[in-house]
């Protein structure tokens, strides 16, 4: 298949060029596209056939069901049941923006699109290319991340292009993602609301709207194979680069310090790696290949930068990542939560 990449530059969304795309995905094809928090891969909502080529283009499992995308809120009561006053409420505080709804579906999503579920997670997000793009389209779009089906989630056009060339009609975009991290999902069909995955919005944030709202204790344990997922990449290992990551969690110096010793015994065998490092601690690892994500004192830094590491990191060959780990607090959840799925819950506790 021969994917054309189109550039659209910030702030000038061309008319001619959006019509084009918006065809391509009418048509049945594929189409990956910029959104605040990573990129995604899009397909009309209601068409089987080409929802089916998503999976196929990622190596995703048909049991891991996909976020629909709409571009404003009328759009979403032919979608749903219902929409509780509790969704309301934050849909009102953070639409557009990065954090997705499970809800009870209407008939008119296929089952392909929601993994054989009888909900299905609603996102409007911010960008306004990709709001453009589902307005110019006339359906929502179902799209998970526009990455091979595992790997880091892609954050800039350049990620797209290396994992979907010739496996998708098209690819747009230009600016690299705002956030970094896929947006958080809420269930809306108990109550009170229930986090299925940590993200920019922060449990709380929705607290303050919604004081009970809780996290899924699923968050914090490894799915069992027989784990049924509500929400995409709850149940199978995920983020995960080439290299095998390691976490070290512990007091900071102590981590460094572990760190350290890590890297050293590694070189010693003759392997390369990596250190996952912070602006705060990154002089204090001599050895290996240094990385810093950021300031520990603005963790957003920290989410968006997370996955383009991981994929410099492969870009680098090294064989081995050592991490250090963030307070699972506030934003530090989503990015701890992401992280402990790209290492496999390979973590080393202090």
């Amino acid at each position: 298949m021969d994917t054309k990449v189109l550039i659209f530059k910030e702030n000038n969304i061309e008319k001619d060029k959006l019509r084009e795309v918006a065809e391509v995905i009418r048509n049945g094809g594929l189409v990956a596209f910029p959104t605040e928090t990573v990129y995604g891969l899009g397909a009309n909502a209601f068409d089987e056939n080409a929802v089916e080529k998503i999976f196929i283009a990622k190596g995703r499992p048909q049991d891991n069901p996909l976020i629909v995308h709409i571009s404003q809120l009328d759009d979403i009561f032919p979608l749903v049941k219902e929409i509780p006053s509790s969704a309301k409420m934050l849909m009102d505080n953070f639409w557009p923006g990065p954090i997705t709804f499970i809800l009870n579906k209407e008939t008119c999503i296929p089952y392909k699109t929601s993994a054989g579920l009888e909900t299905i997670g609603i996102r409007m997000p911010s960008d306004p290319l990709a709001r453009a793009l589902i307005k110019e389209v006339g359906v929502p779009i179902a799209a998970p991340s526009a990455n091979l089906s595992g790997k880091p989630s892609p954050t800039d056009i350049n990620r797209c292009i290396e994992d979907l060339e010739g496996k998708v009609d098209c690819i747009i975009g230009g600016s690299n993602s705002e956030v970094g991290l896929e947006s958080t999902i809420v269930d809306c069909t108990v109550e009170p609301p229930c986090v299925l995955r940590p993200g920019a919005i922060t449990i709380e944030m929705i607290r303050k709207i919604q004081p009970e709202a809780y996290i899924d204790p699923a968050l914090l344990n490894k799915a069992d194979q027989n784990f049924k997922p509500k929400a995409p990449g709850m149940k199978y290992k995920h983020y995960a680069p080439k290299a095998s990551v390691i976490i070290i969690k512990g007091e900071i110096n102590k981590t460094v310090e572990k760190i350290n010793e890590i890297v050293q015994n590694y070189i010693d065998d003759g392997i390369k790696v990596g250190i996952m490092a912070t602006d705060e601690t990154k002089t204090y690892y001599k050895k290996g290949e240094v990385i810093s994500l950021g300031s520990r004192s603005d963790l957003t830094s920290i989410g968006r930068n997370l996955f383009g590491v991981l994929r410099t990191f492969d870009d680098l060959g090294v064989e081995y990542i050592i991490s250090e780990a963030f307070e699972e607090k506030e934003y530090g959840l989503a990015i701890m939560n992401r992280l402990n799925k790209a290492a496999g819950y390979n973590i080393i506790s202090l």
